[in-house]
């Protein structure tokens, strides 16, 4: 179920001093002939561990290259990892694209395009913007990219290309938290006030067709808010979350409650057509029991965030403890993401398609 592939690193360079892009060669090309805006699951062995990451593909559609931006974080081992000690020539395995950040381009209309990025949020971003300017040749892009200062700018020339290139059609806004710059409007976080100031003076908020939005999860909120505050529909927002909750936070009131009515459950679980019969203790989730059993259920992230596990509930019930990831009406057809889900039934029957 969840198959992996070889990809061969070709190159590597910095974007910034703790970033890097990473090129790669599918030994199967076809299989990740992806969408703009989605991401690859990576995995790899440390030391008898093994880790899954996802990193967003930060290529357009049209570059003719399979490219992720991997920024490095504190404490983070892949990351570390792939900034200090990947080099050309060696092996990478991913599952192939997946994500719905995205919609569909539409060469010969003219449509207004929005984005938000915050950080190495900035890559799916990147990928969608360079693909929508080269497509769909009567359709302007605007970019408010917030980063701590100047130096933790991810492709910046990349995008000073990319505004020269389709002068009048692309507009970087750039807002630093800790450099100061010319106006108060561009220094600080991106918080409500300013997306105000925004959309008064520099944007017109009324001619946006779609926004998309990636970066940590308060600005994501905050700007969501904002948006739909002046106008725009929950149906014109798009966003891809990252910088999931860690290991050891406060629990939510949705697990609380999850937790509260967790029991446990004889499940079958369904993967590639076959069922398999296990115990799933009070308090685990589908996704744990089903590893517990050594069954082969894709996976990675674990904390709600990047649909890799959705499965389906055909019988019983479940208790979902966290969602960033799920549509509506994907949660009304029964769908679930299986590293959040306990059941609250003593029998439930789960299928991954």
């Amino acid at each position: 179920m969840a198959r992996f592939h070889d990809l061969t690193v070709t190159d590597i360079h910095k974007t910034i001093r703790d970033a890097v892009v990473v090129t790669l060669k599918p030994d199967t090309p076809d299989d990740f002939d992806f969408t703009p805006g989605q991401y690859l699951t990576f995995k790899h062995d440390f030391e008898g561990e093994e880790l899954r990451r996802n990193y967003s593909i930060c290529a357009g559609k049209d570059d003719g290259i399979l490219q992720i931006g991997i920024k490095r974080v504190d404490g983070g081992t892949f990351s570390t990892w792939a900034n200090t000690d990947l080099q050309v020539g060696d092996t990478l395995q991913a599952m192939p694209p997946q994500g719905r950040f995205h919609t569909p381009n539409e060469a010969g209309t003219g449509k207004n395009y929005l984005g938000f990025a915050g950080g190495s949020g900035i890559t799916p971003v990147l990928s969608i913007l360079k693909t929508v300017l080269k497509r769909e040749m009567d359709s302007s892009f605007t970019l408010v990219y917030a980063n701590r200062g100047v130096n933790s700018i991810m492709f910046r020339e990349e995008l000073e290309d990319l505004k020269n290139t389709y002068m009048g059609r692309f507009n970087v806004i750039h807002v630093l938290e800790s450099d100061t710059q010319e106006a108060d409007l561009f220094t600080g976080r991106v918080d409500a006030e300013k997306c105000k100031t925004l959309f008064a003076k520099w944007i017109d908020i009324a001619s946006v067709d779609t926004a998309y939005i990636c970066g940590p999860k308060p600005m994501m909120l905050t700007i969501s808010a904002a948006l739909k505050d002046h106008g725009l529909s929950k149906e014109q927002i798009k966003f891809e979350l990252f910088g999931a909750e860690q290991q050891g936070r406060a629990k939510s009131k949705a697990e609380v409650v999850a937790n509260a009515r967790a029991v446990g459950a004889e499940a079958s679980i369904i993967i590639d057509g076959t069922a398999r019969s296990v115990t799933i203790a009070k308090g685990q989730t589908l996704l744990e029991a089903a590893l517990a059993h050594d069954l082969d259920a894709p996976f990675a992230c674990r904390a709600g965030v990047c649909s890799t596990c959705k499965c389906k509930v055909l019988e019983g019930e479940v208790d979902m403890r966290a969602n960033h990831a799920l549509e509506d009406y994907e949660v009304e057809q029964g769908y679930v993401l299986s590293c959040q889900s306990v059941p609250v039934s003593a029998t439930v029957v789960v299928e991954y398609e």
